[in-house]
């Protein structure tokens, strides 16, 4: 970089050079100074709104916005004195004294960007009392609810909505006192376009938006004897789980999340690891049939809840595109209800199944009729997220972090290393082209890992050689991204033969219902998801079986109960359809 493209300024007494463009907020922190803040996030556009980052510019009659703010060359920038410290806490005490007097009851009480401002800021008691802001909570979302008492009006929810996922499903609406972050029209959630990805609770700063509560119902089957509960629990929660515990972002707790299950009080416990082999079972076969039948390219794959209901929503004339495929964590619980049911000699209406899963989005698919039994009831009769279980474990004094690793319970337990990678983005592709390659070639993967479409870039494409074809994928994570190749695919210019897409960024290490980011941590920071996404591949790396089709437990299962791939009974329970969906009020 070039002498001119930098910037010299003086910060506390300090003087620091940066790139032209730099906030003042980040020169600050080349010298050792955090500003603090609370509308602000890397990820997503600077708004400016809560003025907590407040700092004095010598020159300036009003204090500046730091994280707005650009450094100019010479500038004179104070960050800490007796007025700006007085002025910081006068914000945090005025946001304060409009927000509910429930800490101790509140889901975020002990992690809440509010109340560690509150302390760092002095705040000690409520100085103004007067008319406050009331409205109704909204609980009718499937997957999340909104809590708007709670909100601070930082718009983080709203960024994140439109420039990361692309949706736009809320927006600040009114002026002054009246202003409140809602969906179109003021729709209940159920009614508006949400896609429940919970993206909005990730960086949310205090409980505004919550995951909708499945503990009690999960407490109530595991209390009552006449029921078998049958947990399953997804990849990317044991990459994240411990966080949830105070360790560092990366531990895979895989033996762990076994073992408190049980401590919970759960019968059975199966890996939706190993309905990510079956996963690929089903999809690989179902692309190998599409790429050599003439059938309708390129395949997209369909695992993803959030990006489900906003394909159904804002994409449905390439519905056809979408593979038929239920994911993981659904057709685990058709097994389990059918397969597992009758050889066990189980009453399925005994059977109550739970899924542990990173994703928010998970409680609206676990609802939707197109995924209940023939006794027209769900076969997934309940969701939690990571967080939940995180609550659960934490209720019933189960000393986490200290629990014997166990393994899950056979018949539906066991998995190959593709069914791990199942949880990053990149990972549903790469295990389908394991399996696919093999089964239209006939010949062993020499090297087996994609790295072409590993990584936290947001739109990643390779070609891999099939028998000689040339065989063009691409893959996507945050429904913005998505977007983006949709849009290729509706013009009919798509290049690609298969896409993958999950709605997250990152893929399901970074769902709506992972841990929320620590003191020291920034929810969706790419570090973290990174992290996460490595434990993942360790643990495809360590296993011996690192194809879905050379699981045995999977073979078993075909050749006991859904004969081969795309079966009649394997697309009974394996299989679905999606079709246009337009929310009720729109």
């Amino acid at each position: 970089m070039t002498e001119q493209n930098m910037v010299t300024l003086t910060i506390d007494d300090e003087k620091v050079t940066v790139p032209a463009g730099t906030s003042v907020m980040h020169a600050a922190e080349k010298v050792g100074i955090k500003v603090p803040r609370l509308c602000y996030h890397p990820r997503l556009s600077v708004e400016g709104a809560c003025r907590v980052c407040i700092v004095e510019l010598k020159g300036s009659r009003n204090f500046i916005a730091s994280c707005a703010t650009p450094v100019q060359e010479g500038m004179e920038v104070i960050t800490t004195s007796p007025s700006i410290r007085e002025a910081r806490r006068d914000i945090v005490e005025l946001i304060l004294d409009n927000h509910p007097k429930e800490c101790q009851t509140c889901e975020r009480d002990g992690n809440c960007e509010l109340q560690r401002l509150a302390y760092a800021m002095g705040v000690r008691e409520r100085h103004f009392e007067g008319k406050r802001k009331n409205y109704d909570n909204d609980l009718s979302g499937a997957g999340v609810i909104r809590i708007p008492n709670k909100c601070v009006l930082c718009q983080r929810c709203v960024r994140v909505c439109e420039e990361v996922q692309g949706v736009t499903a809320l927006s600040q609406t009114h002026r002054g006192f009246d202003t409140v972050v809602m969906p179109a029209f003021n729709l209940p959630f159920a009614e508006s376009v949400c896609t429940y990805c919970g993206q909005c609770i990730n960086v949310c700063p205090t409980a505004a938006f919550l995951e909708k509560d499945s503990t009690r119902a999960l407490f109530k089957a595991i209390s009552n004897p006449e029921m078998t509960v049958i947990a399953q629990f997804a990849p990317s929660v044991r990459a994240a789980v411990g966080e949830g515990f105070g360790l560092e972002p990366g531990i895979s707790m895989e033996g762990q999340m076994v073992t408190a299950l049980r401590k919970l009080g759960v019968d059975v416990v199966f890996d939706t690891q190993f309905s990510a082999d079956l996963t690929i079972m089903e999809e690989a076969h179902e692309f190998i049939h599409r790429l050599t039948n003439g059938g309708v390219l390129p395949m997209i794959t369909s695992c993803s809840a959030a990006w489900m209901k906003y394909i159904e929503q804002f994409h449905p004339s390439i519905l056809a595109n979408v593979s038929t495929c239920k994911s993981p964590m659904s057709m685990m619980s058709a097994v389990t209800k059918s397969f597992y049911a009758k050889k066990m000699n189980l009453d399925p209406d005994k059977i109550f199944n739970v899924a542990v899963m990173c994703c928010t989005a998970k409680k609206y698919e676990a609802a939707r009729p197109e995924l209940y039994g023939d006794n027209g009831k769900p076969y997934t009769d309940a969701v939690i997220t990571t967080r939940e279980f995180v609550w659960m474990v934490k209720a019933q004094g189960i000393d986490f972090i200290n629990l014997k690793k166990s393994e899950p319970d056979s018949a539906l337990g066991f998995s190959s290393g593709a069914g791990a990678i199942f949880g990053t983005t990149g990972g549903v592709m790469e295990a389908a082209l394991r399996t696919a390659y093999e089964k239209i070639t006939g010949e062993s993967l020499a090297e087996i890992n994609f790295n072409a479409v590993r990584g936290m870039k947001g739109i990643k494409e390779a070609e891999v050689n099939i028998g000689g074809n040339i065989v063009k994928v691409a893959v996507a994570h945050g429904l913005a991204n998505a977007k983006t190749l949709m849009k290729q695919v509706e013009e009919g210019v798509s290049p690609y033969h298969f896409i993958e897409v999950m709605g997250c960024p990152g893929g399901c290490i970074g769902g709506g219902g992972q841990p929320y980011a620590g003191s020291n941590s920034i929810p969706l920071d790419t570090a973290i998801l990174e992290k996460r996404a490595q434990a993942l591949y360790n643990i495809d790396e360590k296993k011996v079986i690192r194809k879905s089709h050379e699981n045995p437990e999977i073979q078993r299962l075909y050749k006991e109960f859904l004969g081969a791939p795309l079966s009649e009974v394997a697309h009974k329970y394996l299989h679905t359809h999606y079709k246009q969906h337009f929310p009720q009020g729109i």
